[in-house]
C-alpha cells in the first residue's frame, strides 16, 4: 500500500468543464430536456422542433465530423450511421427519437473523454513523487540541484523525512525507507551501506548518503510512468459484441437505403413515395434496437454494482469482466489491509515481566516514534486498555530501534538483526519461529537483558479466503498471487487463502510480464491491486481492478473497475453479474435481430406502412430495453453474490 502522502501528491486534476466533449454533451442534454418539456406542455410545434434540432447540432456535430473524417479513410463509422439515422427519423417526423439517440452518443463520448484525461493526469502527476531537487555532496560541501540534473556517480544526502531523489546505493548511514510505492512491501525496509534505494521513496529517521546509479530518465518510478502510459496506449481497443460487425452492417444499411431510393427513381418511380419507402427502410433497419439490446443490460449491471460498492467504468469493461478466465491478486493492501498489527507476545523463560507488562513497556518506549511498527504496538496497547508508564530520555537509532527510560528501567525495542552472542540462543529461537510464521519480529530488552519478542504482521482481510474460493468456483481456475513482497511472507499468506501459484519479489515490470505471459497462453486476466507499482499491470490486464480506499491515484485512474468499499466479496459477485448481463445481451440481440429482419423483409417485398414500421421499430426497442433493465433489481445482485451461483468458466 502506498504511503498516505503519496496519494495526496502529484494530483493534476483537469477541470471537467474544460473538456469540449463534456460541454457539448451537457448542452445537448439540456436542449433535449427543454424540448421534451415544451412538447409535453403543449408549446407551439416550432418551439420544441427548434430545441430538438439545436440538440442535434450540439450533440451531433462532433461525432458527425469524426464520421466524415473516417470516410476519408474509407471507413464508415457507426457514430455517423447514428447521426444519419437520427436525421432520417427527423425527416419523417420522429424528431424525439433522433434527439434521444444524439444525447446517448454525446454522453458516451463525454464519459470516454473524462476517463482518458483522468488517466493522463495521474500518469503525469506520478512523477511528482520524486522530489524536484536533491542535495548533492561535493568537495566544496553541499549544493542543491535539480534532481533531473543528477549524474550516475553523484553522491546525495537524504535527511530524515525526505523523499529520495534518485535510484542509487547507500554508501553511508542507516535508516528505514518506505518503498511501498515501488515494491508494495507493507513495512519500511532497513537500509544500510550496500543496499539499493529508489527515487520517490520516503526516508525514515536516519540520514543517508547515496551514490546515484541511474539517471533520472531511467529510475524505477520513471519506468513505471512509461509502462503505465504505454500499456494504456497499446492495449487493444476491446469492442462491444455488436461493434464487431458494425462496419459491415453500416455499409450494408447505407447501400440498401441508397439503392431503395436511386433505383426506383431511375426506373421512373415518383419521388415522394420512393423517398418515404427509403426512409421507412432506414428507420426499421437502423440499429437503435440493437444498441438498446446491448446497452441497458450492461448499464443496469453497472448501476447495480455501483449501489453495492463496485464502480465499473464502462459497458466495455462490464463485458470484459464477463469473459474473464483468470484472477490475479496483489498482496499488500489487496488481500491484506496494508497496515501492521501486533499478533504475538512471546516471553523468554527467565523473564520477570508478564505479557501485559511487556506490552506496556514496549508501547511506552515506542510512544515518541513515528515508525509504523511503533504505531502498531501503541494501537495494541490501547486496544488492551494497558496504561503506559511515564517515559523520558527517548532516542532512536535508524535501522536498529528505540531506547527510552520507562518507569525507572532502560527499555530497548529493536530489530533482531544484531543478536549479540550465544547466550541469546533462546531469543534467537523465538525470533526464528516468528519469522518462519511470516511475522516481523521485534526484540524487547529491559536494563540490557532480553525479556521477550513481539510479532507483527499485515492482517489478512476477513473475506479474502471466501473470495478466493468463490472465484475458483466461478472461473474454474484458482487465482494466483503477484507481489513485490518477499517469498516467505507471500507463501504464508497464500497458504491461508488456498492460493498455490505464488510469484514474489516482483518489480512493476515483472508484474506486467507475468500478466502478458498469462494472456499469451489464452487467459483473460483480471488483476486486482492498489499501489502505484500495480498500475502498469492494471493497464495491461484484460480488466484491472483497484481497491478504492487504499488505492493510489494512479491505480484508481488506470484501473477499469474500482472496489470503492474495499470489500473483496464483491469481486466474484460483479463477475457473476457481468456474465448474466452478457447472456441478456445475446438474448436481446436475437429479439432485435428478429424484429429488424421481419420489418426489413416486409418493406422490401411488400408495402410496409410507415406507422406500422415505426411501431414495430419502437416496440422492439421497448422490449429489449425493459428486458435489460431487469438487472437493476436488488435480487439480481443478491443472486450474483450468492455462492450457489458460482458456475464454470464456460458459463
Amino acid at each position: 500500500m502506498p504511503p498516505a502522502d503519496s496519494r495526496r501528491r502529484g494530483q493534476r486534476r483537469t477541470v471537467l468543464w474544460s473538456l469540449p466533449e463534456v460541454r457539448w454533451a451537457a448542452a445537448a442534454t439540456g436542449l433535449f430536456t427543454l424540448g421534451v418539456l415544451a412538447q409535453l406542455t403543449g408549446s407551439p410545434d416550432w418551439l420544441w422542433w427548434a430545441l430538438y434540432l439545436a440538440c442535434y447540432a450540439a450533440g451531433g456535430w462532433e461525432p458527425g465530423w469524426a464520421g466524415l473524417q473516417a470516410l476519408r479513410e474509407r471507413k464508415l463509422d457507426v457514430d455517423l450511421l447514428m447521426i444519419l439515422a437520427a436525421v432520417g427519423a427527423a425527416s419523417i417526423g420522429q424528431v424525439l427519437d433522433g434527439a434521444l439517440l444524439i444525447v446517448i452518443f454525446a454522453t458516451s463520448g463525454a464519459l470516454e473523454a473524462i476517463a482518458t484525461k483522468r488517466t493522463e493526469d495521474s500518469v503525469s502527476g506520478l512523477l511528482d513523487l520524486a522530489p524536484e531537487t536533491a542535495t548533492r555532496l561535493t568537495a566544496a560541501g553541499e549544493e542543491t540541484i535539480e534532481a533531473a540534473d543528477l549524474q550516475v556517480g553523484d553522491v546525495i544526502l537524504v535527511r530524515p523525512g525526505e523523499r529520495i531523489g534518485a535510484d542509487g546505493e547507500v554508501i553511508q548511514g542507516a535508516s528505514e525507507v518506505d518503498q511501498a510505492t515501488i515494491t508494495g512491501e507493507p513495512l519500511p525496509v532497513d537500509k544500510h551501506p550496500g543496499h539499493e534505494v529508489f527515487a520517490g521513496t520516503l526516508n525514515g529517521t536516519g540520514a543517508l548518503r547515496i551514490r546515484v546509479t541511474r539517471p533520472a530518465s531511467d529510475t524505477v518510478i520513471a519506468r513505471i510512468v512509461a509502462m503505465a502510459a504505454e500499456a494504456s496506449a497499446t492495449k487493444a481497443r476491446v469492442q462491444l459484441f455488436i461493434e464487431k460487425v458494425e462496419q459491415r452492417y453500416s455499409v450494408g444499411m447505407v447501400a440498401a437505403t441508397i439503392a431503395l431510393f436511386v433505383i426506383p427513381l431511375a426506373l421512373g418511380a415518383e419521388l415522394q413515395p420512393t423517398l418515404l419507402r427509403a426512409m421507412t427502410f432506414m428507420i426499421v433497419a437502423s440499429p437503435c434496437a440493437v444498441v438498446l439490446a446491448t446497452m441497458p443490460p450492461l448499464l443496469s449491471a453497472i448501476a447495480n454494482a455501483g449501489r453495492h460498492g463496485v464502480l465499473v467504468k464502462s459497458a466495455v469493461v462490464m463485458e470484459q469482466l464477463a469473459t474473464a478466465t483468470q484472477v490475479a491478486f496483489d498482496k499488500t493492501g489487496t488481500l491484506t489491509e496494508g497496515t501492521p498489527h501486533l499478533t504475538d507476545i512471546r516471553l523468554l523463560p527467565h523473564a520477570t515481566v508478564t505479557e501485559n507488562q511487556l506490552l506496556a513497556l514496549a508501547a511506552a518506549a515506542e510512544s515518541s516514534s513515528e515508525h509504523p511498527l511503533a504505531r502498531a504496538v501503541l494501537a495494541a496497547a490501547r486496544e488492551a486498555g494497558t496504561p503506559l508508564p511515564a517515559t523520558e530520555a527517548f532516542t532512536s537509532t535508524p535501522g536498529r530501534g528505540v531506547t527510552a527510560r520507562v518507569g525507572g528501567h532502560q527499555v530497548e525495542v529493536s530489530s533482531p538483526a544484531d543478536l549479540r552472542d550465544g547466550r541469546e540462543d533462546a531469543l534467537r529461537a523465538l525470533v526464528d519461529g516468528l519469522e518462519q510464521a511470516g511475522r516481523t519480529a521485534v526484540v524487547v530488552r529491559v536494563d540490557g537483558e532480553p525479556v521477550g519478542v513481539l510479532g507483527l504482521t499485515d492482517k489478512l482481510r476477513p473475506d479474502a479466503a471466501d473470495t478466493v474460493a468463490q472465484l475458483t468456483t466461478l472461473t474454474g481456475v484458482r487465482p494466483l498471487l503477484l507481489t513485490g513482497d518477499n517469498a516467505r511472507a507471500a507463501r504464508r499468506l497464500a497458504a491461508e487463502v488456498s492460493i498455490t501459484d505464488v510469484r514474489a519479489g516482483l518489480l512493476p515490470e515483472d508484474k506486467v510480464a507475468a500478466v502478458r505471459e498469462l494472456e499469451a497462453q489464452g487467459d483473460r486476466v483480471v488483476l486486482v491491486g492498489d499501489g502505484v507499482n500495480d498500475a502498469p499491470a492494471l493497464a495491461a490486464a484484460h480488466v484491472g481492478i483497484a481497491m478504492g480506499r487504499t488505492g493510489s491515484d494512479l491505480a484508481l485512474d488506470t484501473a477499469d473497475t474500482v472496489i470503492t468499499r474495499d470489500e473483496l466479496a464483491t469481486l466474484p459477485a460483479v463477475i457473476a453479474l457481468a456474465r448474466r448481463a452478457r447472456r441478456l445481451v445475446i438474448a436481446n440481440l436475437a429479439i432485435a435481430g428478429t424484429f429488424i429482419a421481419v420489418l426489413v423483409t416486409w418493406d422490401l417485398v411488400g408495402t410496409l406502412p410507415l406507422p406500422l414500421g415505426v411501431a414495430g421499430h419502437e416496440g422492439s426497442t421497448i422490449i429489449v430495453g425493459l428486458n435489460g433493465l431487469r438487472l437493476l433489481r436488488r435480487a439480481a445482485w443478491k443472486r450474483a453474490a450468492s455462492p450457489a451461483t458460482g458456475v464454470g468458466a464456460n458459463d
